[in-house]
């Protein structure tokens, strides 16, 4: 019997239980709860303990996120406004005084050197008069302003030099804290914690740290909290961060190995009946789309199970391709399956591919929540007739359909994998936009593709929209072949896009009234809210009471947004689809990949709060048919690097471009969000260090060779499955 995707976690939760024996035995005074520590009381333990940190463990592993450099100390006398600096001196003077605004404590102390003497200042911090004492001197660190003619040091932070330079670190730590904790408490009770550092265990094998040059974990914890120069942080970084990573990759190299070791139907392609079936569309595939198709094609010809990520810019066709794949599974005579993430999109998938298949006799099926269509009819002697126009089916007939065999190709959402569903011989498995189900219901998918546990188990392809770099694509799907089609399709005309200011909005509109006029349509998607589905509703209402009553109050304008109910949406994309609606005001939810040739003109309010990727994924919505199509990105910012930020999507067209500058702008995080990127539990590793991405993916292939199971490695398989959050699809 092959594994199948059930049986994945199965395998690798079998950790050899003397090993895991002694792991928890090192790790119990690792678990000792952090009130056992001086200074450490009742209030301060449930302070702490909504910073996530409860045991010593918690403690040693909640790093700083900077560490500020008291080394250079300047004098009061050459401090430079806006400049950020060091000053050594003592508090000559200090008081709290309440300011009439908004109820709010100031307090101002003298700081005094031998070159002169500096006022400062600290908002709603009155405790500081008690703290700071004038007997000690002390080393403050901030940017001094001039606040009415005046240089005033705002707001610094600052440590204490201590007797006989004891303990006197020129570079501090500093923590994210919660109110009532600082961040010399936490230092405090760190140097306690140190003692317990012979009990952290190092999971790391011996020969991989001297492979990467990386320090032992007891050195890395202390040197990230306590480092003597910055050479010692960037040391302590590159071990945590290696930490990260290799369990990563790790976990990909084992879910890989094991997928692989999985047997799938092999089917052969079908060159001359592709071929000919290229020559009767009515368009040149690019050069792009036939290397992705060719790839593919040769994937599915093996005995191993493709396991492929499509990625593609906004309407640079890869559904043709995933269509061709289905066509070549279906001449095989064998099932496909594509499953996309809403019920417009679905019917769309259908639409088109039962148009390309009128002369190859190949059943296709279409099934969502309030849908079940077939393009053909069983005889009543047995035999399959195509029909010229799709008909509707009873669910329970269509289910039969699927089980028997008759249907070659299914495309619908989630609904073609419930339980219910069984196929004959499913040899292809496409989630499209896979990026909108989620990490959790992507495995949820694959397991229940693979749910009847039949011998072989179905190849499969994901595909994506997202224009992901592909040294990152390669980080973040390490297990997955990549295809990645750039060219858009022949014919097709470039988007103009403009940033509009508040001041120029009314030409806009009269723009987008024109071209209504001239039989066109518009989107309006409103500011992007992240704190609040109901309140980026709420936006979108306003929005759409502002259109439809006061500036195109003759047009017929359609809503939508996450909260309505699915047949609500279905009516809406519908009436947009057939032109009964000219301008459709949307969230953030605008369905991805839904095709409306007449629409023309993409317009984003709040355009500053969307990333350049998500900005361009909106644009993509337009420019699908021949006429000339337009993107406005409306902004009310004033910020010099908010214009320069969407005057950069002015001058592109790349969505891979333009997600390379997203990245080095935002982040990984911001650009790919949690819940795509998989990088949400690190919190030393970022993706901007290729070489130690490209370490830590080679030496986790290396050792997953001599120990695919991780069997000699139990510390390491306790740590994957800590981890082990990210998906092998």
């Amino acid at each position: 019997m092959a594994l199948t995707a059930i049986t994945l976690t199965q395998i690798l939760v079998k950790i050899n239980q003397d090993a895991t024996r002694i792991l928890i035995m090192t790790k119990k005074k690792l678990q000792i709860s952090i009130d056992e520590l001086r200074g450490v009381g009742i209030k301060n333990y449930n302070l702490l303990a909504q910073l996530g940190i409860e045991t010593i463990e918690d403690l040693l592993f909640y790093f700083p996120f900077r560490w500020d450099d008291f080394s250079n100390i300047q004098l009061i006398k050459n401090l430079k406004p806006e400049t950020k600096a060091t000053i050594q001196g003592k508090i000559f003077n200090i008081c709290n005084i309440r300011s009439p605004y908004r109820k709010m404590v100031i307090t101002k102390a003298i700081i005094s050197d031998e070159s002169g003497s500096i006022e400062t200042v600290w908002y709603n911090q009155p405790y500081l008069k008690q703290t700071l004492k004038k007997a000690i001197e002390y080393r403050f660190q901030g940017k001094p302003k001039i606040i009415k003619n005046k240089l005033i040091f705002q707001a610094p932070s600052f440590e204490p030099i201590l007797e006989n330079n004891q303990n006197n670190q020129p570079l501090i730590p500093v923590y994210s804290v919660t109110r009532g904790i600082t961040p010399k408490m936490i230092r405090f009770i760190l140097k306690q914690a140190l003692q317990y550092l012979p009990y952290l265990d190092d999971f790391l094998p011996d020969w991989i740290l001297k492979k990467a040059n990386l320090l032992s974990l007891d050195q890395a914890i202390t040197k990230i909290h306590f480092p003597k120069n910055k050479l010692e942080i960037s040391q302590a970084k590159k071990r945590l961060a290696f930490n990260e990573l290799f369990i990563f990759h790790l976990n990909y190299e084992l879910k890989k190995n094991l997928w692989q070791k999985n047997q799938a139907r092999k089917i052969s392609k079908k060159i001359p009946i592709i071929k000919k079936f290229l020559k009767s569309l009515n368009f040149k595939l690019t050069n792009d789309q036939k290397i992705a198709l060719w790839e593919i094609l040769s994937d599915l010809d093996k005995q191993n199970p493709m396991n492929r990520l499509l990625e593609g810019d906004v309407g640079s066709g890869k559904t043709i391709v995933a269509m061709l794949a289905c066509v070549n599974v279906a001449l095989n005579n064998t099932q496909a399956a594509l499953m996309v993430p809403s019920e417009i999109l679905a019917s769309q998938h259908y639409q088109t591919l039962i148009k390309l298949v009128t002369n190859y006799s190949i059943a296709v099926g279409l099934l969502t929540n309030s849908q079940s269509w077939v393009n053909f009819k069983i005889t009543k002697t047995g035999k399959l007739k195509i029909l010229q126009n799709p008909t509707k089916i009873k669910k329970e007939r269509l289910i039969a359909l699927i089980k028997k065999g008759n249907v070659k190709v299914m495309i619908g959402t989630h609904s073609i994998i419930q339980q219910k569903i069984n196929f004959k011989n499913l040899s292809l498995a496409i989630i499209d936009e896979q990026h909108r189900f989620g990490v959790e219901q992507r495995s949820q998918i694959i397991n229940n593709f693979c749910k009847n546990k039949q011998e072989k188990i179905p190849h499969l392809l994901s595909m994506t929209a997202t224009p992901i770099p592909r040294s990152l694509a390669l980080t973040l799907f390490g297990d997955l072949s990549l295809s990645i089609i750039k060219q858009l399709p022949r014919g097709r005309k470039k988007i103009i896009t403009k940033v509009v200011t508040q001041e120029k909005r009314s030409q806009a509109y009269a723009f987008i009234k024109d071209q209504i006029n001239q039989g066109r349509q518009a989107f309006v998607i409103c500011p992007l809210i992240e704190e609040s589905t109901v309140l980026e509703t709420k936006a979108a209402e306003h929005e759409y009471q502002k259109l439809s009553k006061q500036i195109f109050p003759d047009i017929e304008i359609g809503l939508l947004h996450g909260r309505l109910k699915p047949r609500e949406k279905q009516t809406v994309m519908k009436g947009f689809l057939n032109n009964k609606i000219a301008i459709l005001v949307a969230t953030s939810v605008i369905e991805v990949g839904v095709d409306v040739p007449n629409a023309t003109i993409m317009v984003i309010e709040g355009a500053e709060r969307f990333g350049l990727a998500q900005l361009h994924q909106f644009r993509g919505r337009v420019g699908r048919g021949a006429y000339q199509s337009f993107c406005l990105l409306f902004t009310d910012s004033n910020s010099i690097k908010t214009w320069k930020r969407l005057k950069y999507l002015e001058a592109s067209e790349s969505g891979f471009e333009l997600a390379q500058k997203d990245l080095r702008l935002r982040g990984p995080g911001e650009f790919l969000g949690q819940r795509q990127s998989g990088f949400s539990n690190f919190t030393i590793a970022t993706l901007d260090n290729l070489e130690l991405i490209k370490t830590s993916k080679q030496l986790a292939e290396q050792l997953t060779l001599k120990d695919p199971n991780l069997i000699k490695n139990p510390k390491l398989l306790y740590k994957v499955q800590k981890f082990n959050k990210v998906h092998f699809e």
